[in-house]
């Protein structure tokens, strides 16, 4: 593959996963507004909380299924193909979203959408890994996972110029389904990956069935990766989440960017923290580097709900410090869950420990939502009870092994 044959699917895998943050990060911003839109006089703030819930547990729901069913197709029909028809599926429904007209059918909406989300990843991933095979590890990583939180920054920014509010949401969403013409230019047009054409011609191996994964051999090492996959995934939207709804809530109407805003300040530490978590689980080591990591995430989210608060001096700061700390958790995964496994089983346990990560978070998400309830749409309640899900890596991490490199 030439140079700039190269340079084409890196750029197009970097905006599939910009515009794959686009969608992660429009419900933070626009569910309240969505809710308040589609409920009327139905609505009320734990209303709101609930609905916030849902749409983020469909999504990750449809993540997970995503990741699967598409990533698995990839395999059969190349990763260009199965990347554009991600994008697609991201992008076409998501701007159906611009026309629902009750909030169960955005309900539907966003697990569909989440089935693109999910998609993208493994297939992008994979795509520039092979055609960028000497390339650093690291840094292929980092700046592909930077591209899901730049996406995010990009929708912050829009949503400050143009606020979403109850009567002015729908727009938004037809506007997350312009990447519709990226999917169709990869579709027709990206190169595919020159190590999936060549295994086209080539005896494959059999599946890996699930069942080794769970033999005495690796059974401990199996649930050991899905535990520590799903710690970093429920509590960014279990906890972490919860502070762009919250600012919308406290700014209120009046202040229609400052959940923007918020979720901007976010978002540059975040891109930070992708770029970061693969180098630091490198100098420090993998087991000391998530240890510390989890401790600064579990203490930074509760002090983002508990000593600082929207509108008050400081506290987009303690955003940015806990997008970055948080964050720092995905770059690691990104590195190391693979290494965890057996050469002959690494592919099938890394897809398995990380798509039980999202199944994980959608059962997570659902139950802050009954928290967020049960203490009558309290915030910082929530945000702080769920942050101790970050504290669990202390403990988690000691179930696996340094490994060897």
């Amino acid at each position: 593959m030439n140079r700039t044959a190269r340079g084409a699917v890196l750029g197009a895998a970097f905006l599939g996963l910009l515009f794959d943050g686009v969608e992660l990060g429009l419900m933070p911003i626009a569910a309240l507004s969505v809710s308040k839109g589609l409920l009327g006089a139905g609505f009320t703030a734990t209303a709101g909380g609930d609905w916030f819930a849902r749409f983020t547990a469909a999504l990750m729901l449809g993540a997970a299924v995503g990741g699967v069913a598409l990533g698995n197709l990839g395999d059969r029909i190349g990763r260009t193909r199965a990347m554009g028809l991600s994008i697609l599926f991201y992008s076409i429904f998501a701007a159906m979203g611009g026309w629902v007209q009750t909030v169960e059918q955005m309900l539907v909406l966003r697990f569909l959408v989440g089935l693109g989300v999910g998609g993208m990843w493994p297939n992008g991933m994979a795509l520039v890994a092979e055609c960028w095979p000497g390339a650093s590890k690291p840094l292929v990583s980092g700046v592909m996972s930077a591209g899901l939180n730049t996406g995010i920054l990009l929708l912050s920014q829009v949503a400050r110029a143009w606020p979403i509010t109850p009567d002015s949401w729908r727009w938004i969403f037809q506007f997350s389904g312009a990447p519709a013409l990226l999917g169709v230019l990869v579709l027709v047009g990206l190169p595919e990956s020159p190590a999936w054409l060549k295994s086209r011609g080539v005896a494959k191996k059999k599946p890996t069935p699930l069942r080794d994964l769970f033999a005495p051999g690796l059974v401990r090492v199996t649930l050991a990766a899905i535990v520590i996959s799903s710690i970093p995934m429920v509590g960014a939207w279990a906890a972490s989440k919860w502070m762009i709804p919250w600012a919308d809530k406290v700014a209120g109407a009046s202040n229609a960017e400052y959940k923007a805003a918020t979720q901007g300040w976010w978002a540059i530490g975040a891109a930070l923290g992708s770029l970061l978590g693969a180098q630091l689980a490198g100098w420090m080591g993998r087991r000391r580097s998530y240890l510390l990591i989890s401790v600064g995430a579990s203490t930074l989210t509760m002090a983002m709900f508990q000593l600082t608060a929207p509108l008050r001096p400081g506290f987009h700061g303690v955003v940015f410090a806990q997008g970055l700390v948080a964050t720092l958790f995905f770059g690691w995964l990104a590195l190391y869950l693979p290494e965890l496994f057996p050469v002959a089983v690494r592919a099938t346990g890394s897809g398995l420990a990380y798509n039980s990560g999202r199944f994980a978070t959608a059962v997570g998400v659902m139950g802050a939502g009954v928290l967020f309830g049960a203490l009558g749409g309290d915030y910082p309640q929530v945000g702080t009870i769920c942050a101790g899900i970050y504290a669990l890596g202390i403990v988690a991490i000691w179930l696996v092994k340094e490994p060897e490199v």
